[in-house]
């Protein structure tokens, strides 16, 4: 019964990181420049899974995240000629490059991740409930 708590936990903690890359990308959703100041805008992060056979027996397996990558996208461009970060020259004078972020697909994303983190919840207390019983029983 521990393989099935182990399993549950190993998703409890990929959603976890799915959630941060999530909660990072919303966050940046109006970020136009990187830590260094350039006139960079933020890429958004996504989160890859695969299944991890050093969890589980019997047949089950738990996940892991096998890397948080970056998305390799174009910005979106938007005309504001009187932003501080508005384009001085060029073509695109008088855009502000943002980061292509659509907020539905994170909240949608984010909802998902949220719901898988309860259903391993539920999926824990249940592998509690039927260990207590299981002690019952026997004592």
């Amino acid at each position: 019964m521990f393989s099935a708590l182990d399993v549950s936990t190993s998703g409890l903690v990929a959603q976890r990181v799915r959630m941060n890359a999530i909660s990072g990308n919303l966050a940046n959703i109006s970020t136009t420049h990187n830590e260094k100041g350039e006139r960079v805008p933020y890429k958004p992060r996504y989160v890859v899974f695969e299944s991890d056979d050093s969890i589980g027996n019997n047949g089950s397996s738990g996940v892991k995240v096998s890397e948080v990558g970056i998305a390799d996208v174009e910005p979106r461009m938007k005309y504001e000629p009187n932003h501080p970060e508005a384009i001085k020259e060029g073509p695109h004078e008088g855009y502000v490059t943002y980061p292509n972020i659509n907020m539905m697909t994170e909240f949608t994303d984010a909802m998902e991740a949220a719901r898988a983190y309860e259903a391993n919840l539920g999926a824990i207390e249940i592998t509690k409930d039927l260990e207590n019983q299981t002690l019952r029983i026997l004592a």
